[in-house]
Order: structure tokens, then sequence, then C-alpha cells
């Protein structure tokens, strides 16, 4: 049988580690976090990642692995799963990887364009500018650096706007001569399962588990990383609300408001970014035995 490396995803809150277990249980392999946020170990609650038991009951790799101080990207995470994947084939020749991280999931599955390693100075320079000045300023930056890449990206997306401005000082080039989006050959069969709700059930989840969260002791946790705040794993759902709160900007209230209203956003934004994507087959999370089915015809073929 060829190595098959099956990746479940799908948007925040939808239900993927519960479903991710079962179907570990079921094929007995490893798993690969594919959720960017969840690699940095001092964000165990905001980012809801396996717990400890889970954690015992199913190995899992690249959870809670880095600083919040680390350097890490979609290229980095490449090489390394690439390079860990031959292991878990010799033990095993299924692996699943789950997440919701569409940029890093494409990575593995495609490639992404060998674009350099950036100076983590450079992006704190732009994350502060974007806290200070605003999306505007960025966008002003790119526009004079980089005008082609000025006309493609997401004007809305600061993160992406950060990212081409850092490899544009970095390099002394535009960001877009390295946009090639070459497919890369694999030596592993990719089978991707996608998990979707309807948006009020979904939404609803989303509400409960900032709640949970809270409960948990989010304020506590954001509080004791709020000195890290311009670095760039901080600007993340769930800490720049309570960051602003602590700065007297806005209300307790808002801010619990503006989580739950900003991971809806997101969830949204990570649909939009698979909606392209015809090799993803869409179930619902509760239709475990219609996924597992699904699989074992899919490593079948």
């Amino acid at each position: 049988m060829q190595n098959i490396l099956l990746v479940l995803l799908g948007p925040t809150g939808v239900g993927k580690t519960d479903l991710s277990i079962d179907i570990a249980g079921q094929f007995d392999c490893e798993i690969i976090s594919c959720d960017s946020r969840q690699f940095y170990r001092e964000m165990a609650i905001g980012t809801s990642p396996p717990t400890e038991d889970q954690q015992k009951k199913i190995k899992h790799n690249f959870i809670k692995f880095l600083s919040v101080k680390s350097y890490y990207s979609a290229s980095l995470f490449e090489r390394d799963v690439v390079n860990l994947l031959p292991e878990l084939f010799r033990k095993n020749k299924i692996v699943l990887m789950t997440g919701g991280s569409g940029m890093y999931i494409n990575a593995v599955c495609d490639g992404i364009d060998d674009i350099p390693d950036v100076d983590p100075t450079i992006r704190e320079k732009y994350t502060l500018k974007y806290n200070e000045e605003g999306l505007e300023s960025l966008r002003a930056s790119l526009k004079l650096l980089d005008p082609e890449h000025y006309k493609k990206v997401d004007l809305r997306n600061y993160k992406r706007i950060i990212r081409a401005l850092e490899i544009c000082e970095t390099t002394g080039q535009p960001y877009s001569t390295y946009l090639k989006n070459e497919k890369r050959k694999r030596d592993f069969r990719v089978i991707k399962i996608g998990l979707e709700r309807s948006r009020e059930e979904l939404y609803e989840r989303i509400n409960v588990r900032v709640d949970m969260m809270i409960e948990l002791g989010l304020e506590e946790e954001a509080r004791t990383l709020h000195e890290f705040r311009n670095l760039n794993a901080l600007n993340t759902v769930g800490y720049k609300e309570f960051f602003n709160l602590f700065e007297g900007k806005i209300s307790r209230e808002k801010a619990v408001e503006l989580i739950k209203q900003n991971s809806r956003r997101y969830a949204k934004r990570q649909m939009t970014w698979w909606a392209k994507d015809n090799e993803i087959k869409w179930f619902h999370p509760e239709k475990k035995r219609e996924i597992l089915e699904y699989i074992e015809n899919e490593i079948q073929r």
C-alpha cells in the first residue's frame, strides 16, 4: 500500500480534535497538528490544544514545541513535516494531519515557494507599525515596495501584508518575485476530509468555546503574555483583544464580545480559503461512520 497522509481540516470550533482522536485510533496512527497557534507552549488556553489525556491516548506531533519568541513559518513547517513523515510511515502506512491553518496544510500537501527566512525584528517593526498606525499605513508601504503584489493581495489581511513587507525589506527584492506557485511532487498520497457545520451551529459552538476559555483563565494567560504583544505569535484572536483591555482601550465586556466576533470572522475566512479546493470531501463532524467508510474506500482505491 502506498503511504497515505490523511488530512482532517475545518474551521475553528467545528470539532476536529475529538474526531481526529477517533480516526487515529481506528487506523492506529500518529497525529501531526497543523494549527499554527497550537505550536506555542505559552498559549495553552487560547488555542485549545488537545488535552493531556488525548495526547496520552494518541501521540501528537507539533504541539506546544515552540516559544512565542521563536520564529516559525509555513516553509519551516513544510520542511519539518516532510522530514518527519518517513519515520512515521515506517511505523504505519497512514498518518493523520489535522488543523485549520490553510497555508500550513497546503505547504505540506503541495509545497510552498522557497522564500528566504526573515529577520524577526523586521516583522516586529511592521507589527508595531500596524498596531500604532493601522492597516492603511501597511498598504501604503506595500504599494511602494511591491506594486505588483499590492494588486493581488487581500488588502484586508494585515498578516499577509506584513509577510510581504518583511520579505521585501529582508531581501531587497519585491515579494512577488518569489511567488512561483509550483506544486511539488510528494512520495505519499493525500486524502483530504473537511468538516463543516451550518453557520448558526458553528457560531454557537464558537461562542460557547470562548466562554469556556475565559472560565479556564484566558484573561490571566493573556496578561502573562502582554509584554510580548508585538510578537507575531500574539497577533491572535483571544489575546489581542485582552491586550487592548489591559491598555485601557476597551472594556472587559467589549473584549469578550470582540473575541467571539473575531473568532467567527476567522472561521469564515478559513472556509473561504478552502472553497476552491476540489480535493476536499466535506462531512458533518457527527457523521463519523460515513467519514471512516469514505477513508477506507479511498485507501483501497
